[in-house]
């Protein structure tokens, strides 16, 4: 049997204003490690990951190679690129320097609390589902608001989850999807799901994640995360 091949995109492009610092967030440091060594260390040690590709900022990919790949010998990460204006330009990128790859799993580097065990799970759904994404239950009510402000509708608790990444297809699928959103304009997109949702309209699955996979993105963020190394 011909082994499946499967591609890892971290995406470190973002600039992170809501974290108040000159540093990027994904290279802020945790527990002495860039926040972005976690999630691509995770990736690197995932046995069902073939290669990764990660997508930095402007001028930072010399950075990323020295103080990061070649640093703590990421074998797996085979292309450094810079992404594009928004996020999902950056996936774009990505995506386009895919060759062969059956499965493609999309990841936010600012999430560090990645763990093999997540990805083998979200591995062996998209073989059956070829579009899962990540998340957990919310555990809080959630109410949806109308444009005044008031309350306009109370969704049942039990069918709300928080999204998290990674986010996994079958890489033809996401290409294809990709392909036909950088044919639209004005479109508001927030993640990879949605893009196979209102592309292609194609069915997406829940996998459960981890309340621990938080995305670092204000200064409350860093201290949770490194309370969770603490505990570690």
């Amino acid at each position: 049997m011909e082994k499946i091949h499967c591609t890892a995109i971290v995406l470190a492009a973002g600039s992170g204003k809501r974290m108040g610092t000159k540093v990027h967030k994904q290279y802020l440091e945790l527990a002495g490690k860039p926040v972005l060594y976690y999630s691509l260390s995770a990736f690197e040690r995932a046995e069902c990951i073939d290669e990764i590709i990660l997508v930095t900022g402007a001028k930072e990919e010399e950075y990323c190679k020295r103080e990061i790949v070649e640093k703590y010998q990421l074998q797996k990460v085979t292309n450094i690129i810079t992404g594009g204006k928004e996020r999902y330009h950056s996936v774009f990128s990505g995506l386009s320097q895919i060759t062969e790859s059956d499965y493609t799993f999309i990841h936010d580097g600012a999430r560090p609390f990645l763990t093999v065990e997540m990805i083998a799970r979200a591995f062996e759904e998209v073989k059956r589902s070829k579009a899962c994404i990540m998340g957990m239950p919310v555990k809080d009510t959630v109410k949806i608001a109308d444009a005044q402000g008031y309350v306009e509708h109370t969704p049942p608790r039990n069918r709300v989850w928080m999204v998290q990444t990674p986010q996994v297809f079958a890489t033809q699928l996401i290409k294809e999807a990709y392909t036909q959103l950088m044919e639209c304009e004005n479109l508001l997109i927030t993640d990879d799901a949605m893009v196979v949702e209102q592309m292609l309209h194609y069915p997406v699955k829940f996998v459960e994640g981890s309340y621990r996979n938080i995305k670092i993105t204000t200064p409350e963020d860093l201290l949770i995360a490194k309370a969770f190394l603490e505990e570690k």
